[in-house]
């Protein structure tokens, strides 16, 4: 299965679909004019993961591209050819590597469950 996302004129995604594996975004576009993108099931941060094992990368990584599997509201850039989720916290800076936003301090490895905090741009401990 492919999947593949539908852009507005803003390159913004406003849909994703599954279409078939022998479907090109190309054709796509050209037979309904709007723009078409395949995106990558299971790729985050560059990184296609193996859909039966949690967190762990897939042996075969042709098939991550595009950075990150879109969403709807998600960006398409074109310079990077790679979708871009919504950015959260204004603080947070894009990773050009991965197309993923970074807060501008690293979350604690001992505090799995704080939340970031943008008017003190720090990390909260979630007491729950």
């Amino acid at each position: 299965m492919a999947h593949f996302a539908l852009l507005d004129d803003n390159g913004v995604v406003v849909s994703v679909f599954v279409g078939r594996d022998e479907d090109d975004e190309n054709e796509l576009s050209a037979r309904t004019g709007d723009t078409y993108k395949q995106t990558s099931y299971n790729t985050r941060g560059g990184v296609h993961y193996d859909p039966t094992l949690i967190d762990t990368p897939s042996a075969d990584q042709s098939k991550a591209f595009r950075k990150n599997y879109a969403g709807v509201g998600y960006t398409y850039d074109e310079a990077r050819d790679a979708f871009i989720p919504p950015k959260e916290w204004e603080s947070w800076v894009l990773n050009e590597d991965t197309c993923v936003w970074e807060p501008p301090i690293p979350q604690p490895d001992d505090c799995p469950h704080c939340y970031w905090d943008e008017d003190s741009l720090s990390w909260i401990s979630d007491p729950t």
